[in-house]
């Protein structure tokens, strides 16, 4: 048979869809709606060529293809580092409550909305993990855009800090969720659907680095992790022994799979160029291996205190089996009353007959519920005799959870919220905003001192007196320095001679006719002239392709870091690219190309911005 290629696809298609004839946006239109499911069924290199062939088509269309084309080359790059983890059991549950069934500490999670998740409560998040005696939390929350940012609050004392963004590095202009911290404090796991990934939410990991005490930028997990659909709440149980995230891959909207695999500290990855095994992969599926099953770290139930507490669940089960069959009969009692009100002859004679044995048998039910009842009063009693301190509502809680799975040997135990958090905050401590403006009452600046590099300032006035509010007609921020018996006020701090000039007629019609544009180097003054020619010198950006397209390697962060310079990451090509600079000089940079070079962890190069 011959070999079908894909421009024979896209011909034939032509002549079978009705109104692709009708022209090239609608051909263009239908590519991208192909290109999205091939995508969907992990066919990444034939979803990349689809994305090209609508580009080659029509190039006006790269706005729509644009996102598609990255994250379907993302995925494609992700197939050359994807692992085998092995796979211990899996569980559809629902989604409303999905995070319920972890193995997690009990009455953990708190309902959103709440203090800390003001617009929760809707798709994905439900709910803000709180365990009891956290001190150090970190959580997911929208920002006044709706986006969800990972945010983190510490206990000091009696107060929580306010909450602040942990990283720029773990941010992105979409949403992230469910941060979780691995047992040892080392690690930090959530769901982003902003950062490189192939679609959806994907997983990803943060290593805490202790030379910078902060988190290090964050590596998507890879297969079969992370996928084309939502991929989130990953964590290790506390025991060293699985790993849990969930995902609707394979699911309905209203539910979600929940994956149970072998931790594994050094996962080996490989590239997978077969579509079928990389679905199959994606799939996974348990391997039926009861030895590796362990259903006490799946129960969650970190309560268990020996005998005691086993005595009085065995008990409390007795009460509410007791109590719920004296429900079921007291209801059936009325329901068959209610019928034979309206019943006649035979059928109202054997409803008779039913109601009185019915009701023969109720009061049994109801001694033994009452004996069950002061059974369960006298083993409190021992307990509190003998010292036994149990928690009882935490058993109580115990006592309501669902359990599914158990059919596939591995036990998902359903939890119940604990109660909406309350906590005292401390008030955030409000920064003063340099931007300039112009308000209702003028601002003097926080920090006179002016930053390094090349500044520009509104120069207003100078007078044998301080300045007072008044003085400043609503300008913000304005620095008043002391030369001689003189004082000098400017306003503003502009990084180019362009913004200056923008803001400059504002300030003279705010009645400071005779303001001028002032330019610093470095804090120290210099001339206009010197410092326009300084801003247009020529610039270097050091731009670091890393070989496995996720991350950087191991001391590229160490290197730059040396040198001071801001980073940025973007996406290329369906590649990460990180870029570093801008550096004056031209040795600066090419050091530090050399130093990333010598990593043999990817490609780098130098470009140049300025005047020649």
């Amino acid at each position: 048979m011959k070999k079908i290629t894909l421009g024979f696809i896209l011909i034939f298609s032509t002549l079978l869809i009705p109104g692709l004839e009708a022209g090239s946006q609608t051909i263009v239109d239908r590519i991208i709606a192909q290109a999205d499911s091939a995508r969907l069924a992990y066919d990444f290199p034939l979803a990349v060529s689809l994305c090209q062939k609508a580009a080659d088509i029509d190039s006006t269309a790269a706005e729509k293809i644009g996102d598609l084309m990255i994250i379907s080359g993302n995925g494609l790059s992700m197939m050359d580092f994807c692992s085998r983890p092995v796979v211990v059991a899996r569980q559809d549950v629902p989604l409303k409550d999905f995070m319920l069934f972890y193995p997690l500490a009990t009455r953990g999670w708190r309902k959103s909305p709440n203090q800390l998740d003001s617009l929760g409560g809707t798709g994905l998040v439900q709910a803000v993990y709180f365990p009891e005696g956290t001190r150090d939390l970190y959580y997911s929350a929208a920002d006044e855009n709706g986006i969800r940012n990972i945010y983190r609050t510490v206990l000091e004392d009696s107060l929580w800090t306010a909450p602040t963004l942990i990283n720029e590095q773990l941010t992105s202009s979409s949403d992230e969720i469910y941060p979780m911290l691995s047992p040892d404090g080392e690690s930090l796991f959530f769901a982003s659907k902003g950062l490189y990934g192939m679609g959806g939410y994907d997983l990803y990991v943060s290593r805490w680095n202790k030379e910078t005490g902060d988190w290090d930028i964050p590596v998507n997990m890879g297969f079969p992790y992370s996928s084309p659909y939502d991929d989130f709440l990953f964590m290790n149980t506390e025991d060293g022994r699985y790993s849990i995230f969930a995902s609707n891959r394979e699911c309905g909207k209203d539910s979600v799979r929940i994956y149970v695999l072998e931790y594994d500290s050094m996962p080996v990855r490989e590239a997978v160029s077969d579509i079928r095994e990389l679905r199959r992969l994606a799939s996974l599926s348990p391997r039926k291996d009861p030895t590796r099953m362990d259903n006490g770290a799946a129960t969650g139930d970190s309560d268990s205190s020996g005998e005691e507490a086993r005595r009085y669940m065995d008990k409390m089960m007795e009460v509410r089996s007791l109590r719920d069959s004296v429900s079921r009969f007291s209801k059936g009692i009325e329901s068959l009353r209610t019928e034979f009100s309206s019943a006649s002859g035979e059928r109202k004679a054997d409803l008779s007959e039913e109601i009185l044995s019915k009701e023969l048998q109720l009061p049994s039910l109801n001694d033994s519920l009452q004996k069950a009842i002061k059974g369960l009063q006298a083993l409190e009693m021992e307990f509190l005799a003998n010292g036994i301190v149990l928690d009882i509502s935490k058993l109580q809680a115990r006592a309501d959870k669902d359990v599914v799975g158990a059919s596939s040997g591995y036990t998902f135990t359903r939890d119940s919220y604990g109660p909406s958090p309350v906590l005292a905050m401390k008030a955030p401590e409000r920064k003063f905003d340099y931007s300039f403006m112009i308000l209702p009452e003028g601002r003097f600046a926080e920090d006179n001192s002016l930053p390094e590099g090349i500044v520009y300032q509104i120069q207003m006035f100078t007078q044998s007196r301080k300045a007072t509010l008044a003085d400043l007609k609503g300008l913000s921020p304005v620095f008043e320095k002391k030369s001689g018996s003189k004082y000098i006020c400017s306003a503003g701090l502009f990084r180019t001679y362009a913004d200056a000039l923008a803001n400059l007629n504002k300030v003279k019609k705010q009645g400071f006719r005779t303001a001028e544009i002032r330019a610093y180097k470095d804090g120290e003054p210099v001339s206009v002239t010197s410092a326009r020619k300084l801003e247009s010198e020529r610039l270097y950006t050091v731009v670091f392709y890393p070989e496995n397209g996720q991350s950087l390697p191991d001391g590229a962060m160490d290197a730059i870091r040396k040198t001071g310079m801001d980073v940025a990451k973007s996406v290329e090509n369906g590649a990460l690219v990180f870029k570093v600079g801008p550096f004056h000089e031209k040795a600066e940079a090419e050091e530090l190309a050399e130093a990333l070079r010598s990593l043999d962890a990817g490609n780098c190069s130098l470009t140049l911005s300025g005047s020649e």
